[in-house]
């Protein structure tokens, strides 16, 4: 079992940056495949990032490729997100995933463990 706590969330402008953290409780954390999701009001929850468990392999959906970069510090128990030249249409609640799965994935269910969400709004 783990918890997720994200944090790092707010207001921002157009093209600024922000980093949000995703605190994990639990032993295993470095056992799991963590990822980042999203949800825009009324849309479905879409994938944004995910890590292995080393850190060493790296997915990104193609909307934020060379913009977002998703890292983790096992130590910490700890994931991140930078998120760079932030666009309107990326405000969104932001949420952390864990998984058990065998491999990194990109479909929501997929993830065991969710965050609450945090809050990103880009403004124009």
């Amino acid at each position: 079992q783990v918890q997720l706590v994200e944090s790092g969330g707010g207001l921002v402008q157009a093209g600024g940056s922000l980093r949000l953290s995703c605190a994990a409780s639990g032993r295993a954390f470095s056992s799991y495949r963590m990822g980042w999701f999203r949800q825009a009001p009324g849309k479905e929850r879409e994938f944004v990032a995910a890590i292995n468990w080393s850190g060493s392999t790296t997915h990104y959906a193609d909307s934020v490729k060379g913009r977002f970069t998703i890292s983790r510090d096992n130590a910490k128990n700890a994931v991140y997100l930078q998120m760079n030249s932030l666009k309107p249409e990326e405000t969104a609640v932001y949420y952390c995933a864990g998984s058990t799965s065998l491999h990194t994935s990109t479909y929501p269910d997929d993830y065991n463990y969710w965050g609450q969400g945090t809050q990103v709004t880009v403004s124009s």
